[in-house]
């Protein structure tokens, strides 16, 4: 999820700020870049929002700065889902014509882009480097869009750097990859939720989807 603060909102962000981080969320303020929705920290209160702002690596060093915020919910000025990775294909660098493929085949799936590529397209920073994952959001409908699917994206990670997760219906997340591994070696797998991660069995999964 992706979230605009107001003005107010900045205000607040900027006046728990560490120094180092100024120049960078006042370059976001001006131009009206969107945070992105983090894991709920343990003590935050139920009228607080965290987010996280990952600036791009670091030239020199390559080093990657996310910076933690917390904001007011009515500090937020709008919100949207995460970024098409139809609408994100211009900013593919050298991976535009495969993931044109990949777009193609999986339109009916309507698949969702975070991490690198998805900031490279929301902000036209460079956060895409040779070593760069893309972080695929994928939503299934169905039991058969799940298998679909992951069909899918099996096939074309085998020359595109694909990773991301599976989002089952009230937000439970799991890496692709690892259902995958699941439904051959049959194990539990990591779900990551708002407000915790904890391990679950595939069949209570599968149960949130419809039978097609």
């Amino acid at each position: 999820m992706l979230v605009w603060l107001s003005e107010a909102g900045w205000q607040a962000v900027m006046r728990s700020a560490q120094p180092q981080h100024k120049a960078a969320l006042t370059l976001w303020q001006g131009q009206d870049w969107p945070a992105v929705v983090r894991r709920v920290d343990i003590d935050a209160p139920p009228d607080e929002v965290c987010l996280g702002l990952p600036l791009p690596p670091d030239e020199d060093t390559g080093e990657k700065v996310r910076i933690p915020l917390r904001a007011q919910v009515a500090e937020i000025s709008r919100t949207s889902p995460a970024v098409e990775l139809r609408a994100a294909l211009r900013s593919a660098g050298r991976w535009r014509e495969a993931l044109t493929a990949l777009e193609r085949e999986t339109a009916h799936l309507h698949l969702r882009i975070y991490g690198s590529m998805a900031m490279q397209a929301l902000t036209g920073l460079l956060y895409l480097t040779p070593t760069s994952d893309i972080d695929i959001l994928f939503h299934p409908r169905s039991q058969e869009e799940l298998h679909d699917g992951v069909a899918l994206l099996s096939r074309h990670a085998t020359h595109v750097p694909l990773d991301g997760e599976i989002v089952f219906p009230g937000g439970q997340a799991v890496s692709w990859k690892e259902w995958r591994m699941a439904m051959e070696n049959p194990a539990r797998v990591i779900v990551k939720e708002l407000h915790a991660v904890r391990l679950a069995d595939t069949a209570s999964l599968l149960a949130t989807l419809e039978e097609r």
